[in-house]
Formats: structure tokens, C-alpha cells, sequence
């Protein structure tokens, strides 16, 4: 005779959380993160209503106000052609948050399924992708992606390209030991006993349970990417003028920190306070995305 147990009639009954679920409580928890959030959403707010926030054309010059301090008119000042700092500082947020979005999705699409087959197969396919992510490991991030982008040709697509490109083996090498760890677990195990062609576990049983440490890279990776286009713009390798960019603006900015210091404070303290939050968020989701964590 089988029993039946039911719930008291005035027990609630609560269905128990997804990890998801319980990754955004432990998110919910973490103030420092939801700052960071709230700054980088900031960030692309002020990306996208770039052409109605920005009090001035941003590449448009005037003689007559060149160099001119901060005031009532130019909250920021101006800078040597007299355009103004604060509409130059708003719409280089566009090409600071596409550089870092871009190129970030450039190595999750190279380095992920690289990856992937590195850890999945083994054999020689192994030994092969990790000798070469190795040798690209070898040069400086920073240093790879100026030669990349001195090859291909001073634009902001060509930086993001290089960008994207250089930073693909630390997601390969991710990806890789993250599937050495999974791909040994019980349930891969059992999707392999039960005929499930080697393609399908990977895609459907393996992929899946390596994404939290990917999405965390990801967000870290963002904030590596703006100071790497900072980096490229400031050599004159990223975006070029007179499109605004922070990095040429602090390239420009270094020949007048005498008498416009402005016109460093703040694309400085933009690219400052952008790679703070997205550092932030990162932490977070670290955290948050670790089930050891209550």
C-alpha cells in the first residue's frame, strides 16, 4: 500500500531556487557589485542619449573659446580648438563601451569553441591549441594587440579586431581547464553510456555548466579592453581624430597640463571610474556565481 504525503493545508508551498536564482540573491547581497552595476548601466545610458545629453557638437571648434577653464557654459572647459570637454568625454563613451563589448565578444567567439575542443578531445588536438595559446600567452597582452593594431591600421575597428584577437588565448586556456573539470563529472558520464554522440555532450552537457566562470572573465575582460583602446587611441592606433575617443583626448591633453589641466581630469577620471565598476561587477559575479558561497 503506497502512502501519500501532502502538504499541512496551511503550509506554503515554495519551490526550491535554480542556481541562477540563488547566484542573483547572492549578487542582491553585495553592495560594491550593485554599485559597479549601476555605474557601468550609467555609462551606457549615457552612450546611447549621447546625441540629446551633449550640450555641443563634439568636433565642432570655436576660436574664441579655446583653452577656457570650467564655467557655467563648459562645465568641463574646452580644449585647444575650443570644443568642449564635456561633449567630447560623452560621446568617447561610445567608443570606449563598443571597443569593450566588441572585443570581448571577438575572443568568447574564437576562444570558447577553441577551447572547448581542446579540453573535450584531448590527444594531440590538446597538445596543439595549448602550445600555441601558450606562445601567444608568452607576449604581453598590451604589447600584442598595439602590433596587431599597427598591422592592420590605425582605426577604432582594427583596435577592436587586435583587442579581440590578443585577448582569445586567456579564454582558450579558461575554457580548456574548465571543461578538463566537468567532462569527468557522473552526468557527463551518464549523457556518454546512454549513446549520446560526442558533439551533443559537449554542446549540451559540458558548454553549459562552464559559463559562470566565462561570464565573470567576460566582465573583467570589458574593463581590460577599454584601457587597451585608451591605450591604442593615446598612440594614435584607435579611434581617430577629431572623433571623439578618451584616449587621444588624453594624448592630446598631455602638451597642456600646465595651463588646461582639465582637459586630462576628466577623459581620465571617465576611463577611471568605468573600469572601477566594471572591476566591481566582476568581483561580484565571482562571488555571486561560486556555489560555495552562502
Amino acid at each position: 500500500m503506497s502512502v501519500v504525503l501532502a502538504a499541512s493545508p496551511g503550509a506554503p508551498v515554495r519551490a526550491r531556487a535554480g542556481p541562477w536564482q540563488r547566484a542573483g540573491r547572492r549578487l542582491l547581497r553585495r553592495k560594491a557589485a550593485l554599485a559597479g552595476l549601476a555605474v557601468v548601466l550609467g555609462f551606457v545610458a549615457l552612450a546611447l542619449a549621447a546625441p540629446w545629453l551633449a550640450p555641443y557638437d563634439p568636433v565642432a571648434t570655436s576660436w574664441g573659446a579655446i583653452r577656457k577653464a570650467p564655467t557655467a557654459v563648459h562645465w568641463f572647459g574646452t580644449d585647444e580648438l575650443g570644443r568642449d570637454v564635456l561633449s567630447r568625454v560623452i560621446w568617447g563613451t561610445q567608443a570606449s563601451l563598443l571597443a569593450g563589448v566588441v572585443s570581448v565578444s571577438i575572443s568568447l567567439a574564437l576562444g570558447v569553441p577553441i577551447g572547448l575542443v581542446a579540453g573535450f578531445l584531448g590527444g594531440w588536438a590538446d597538445a596543439l591549441i595549448s602550445r600555441v595559446t601558450d606562445a601567444f600567452l608568452a607576449c604581453p597582452f598590451l604589447i600584442l594587440a598595439i602590433a596587431m593594431a599597427a598591422f592592420l591600421g590605425p582605426s577604432l575597428t582594427n583596435a577592436m579586431i587586435a583587442i579581440g584577437v590578443s585577448a582569445t588565448p586567456i579564454f582558450v586556456r579558461l575554457t580548456r581547464g574548465q571543461v578538463l573539470a566537468v567532462k569527468v563529472e557522473d552526468y557527463v558520464e551518464a549523457a556518454r553510456a546512454v549513446g549520446n554522440p560526442p558533439w551533443r555532450v559537449a554542446l549540451r552537457h559540458v558548454l553549459p555548466n562552464v559559463t559562470a566562470p566565462l561570464i565573470v572573465q567576460s566582465t573583467l575582460a570589458v574593463a581590460a579592453a577599454v584601457i587597451a583602446e585608451a591605450s591604442l587611441s593615446f598612440l594614435g592606433l584607435g579611434q581617430q581624430p577629431p572623433a571623439p575617443s578618451w584616449g587621444s583626448m588624453l594624448n592630446t591633453a598631455k602638451n597642456y597640463m600646465d595651463n588646461a589641466p582639465w582637459m586630462a581630469i576628466w577623459p581620465g577620471l571617465a576611463i577611471f571610474v568605468l573600469v572601477l565598476s566594471f572591476n566591481l561587477l566582476g568581483d561580484g559575479l565571482r562571488d555571486a556565481l561560486d556555489p560555495r558561497q552562502r
